[in-house]
């Protein structure tokens, strides 16, 4: 699956959700094919998406919330699946794109993530898939969490987008003005 297919279904599949993207070229994507007051980018924040968005479904309960990993970025905060696990926030779905390498930096090779669904039931997630296919995509995917999604992406074949225009400043003051007027129900 393409990395655009991917990220088109979880918006699909999850539309009311607040996304927290990590670094580099997934926040460039997200940016390009839906940017959106309730998208928070990490520009340059690698292995810090699923901290944040742990600390922010925690304070906001009642709003679901979607983690855009990579496979790098999760290598490099491995710990915190122990955090979100023990803490079990029910609005979060914790996304991982594995395409098996650091993307945004080079294209070095990653670690694979072999048992990856299995290591984070074992950390305390609720569910945990493993996504190699659209079909895959189809079946039941619980909306109350903490959920883990992993799903396998082709390496990049196009051109990257555009940097996303946003100043970290800006990003954090509409995500946050949108958060506080946003009436808090969980779909």
């Amino acid at each position: 699956m393409k990395k655009q297919e991917a990220m088109n279904l979880i918006l699909k599949r999850f539309p009311s959700a607040h996304i927290v993207s990590t670094c580099g070229h997934i926040s460039r994507d997200l940016y390009n094919l839906d940017d959106r007051v309730e998208n928070f980018y990490m520009v340059g924040s690698m292995g810090m998406a699923a901290p944040v968005a742990l600390g922010l479904s925690l304070v906001k309960p009642n709003v679901p919330f979607v983690i855009l990993d990579g496979d790098g970025s999760l290598l490099m905060n491995l710990g915190i699946l122990s955090m979100i696990g023990q803490q079990g926030p029910k609005n979060l779905i914790h996304v991982i794109l594995d395409n098996g390498m650091h993307e945004s930096t080079g294209g070095q090779k990653t670690v694979p993530l072999k048992n990856i669904t299995d290591i984070a039931l074992q950390m305390g997630y609720k569910f945990a898939v493993e996504i190699e296919s659209i079909e895959d995509w189809t079946q039941e995917i619980p909306s109350e969490g903490p959920v883990l999604i992993h799903i396998r992406i082709q390496p990049r074949s196009e051109k990257v987008g555009k940097r996303v225009h946003w100043t970290p400043q800006e990003i954090v003051q509409r995500f946050t003005n949108n958060l506080t007027n946003r009436e808090e129900i969980v779909t």
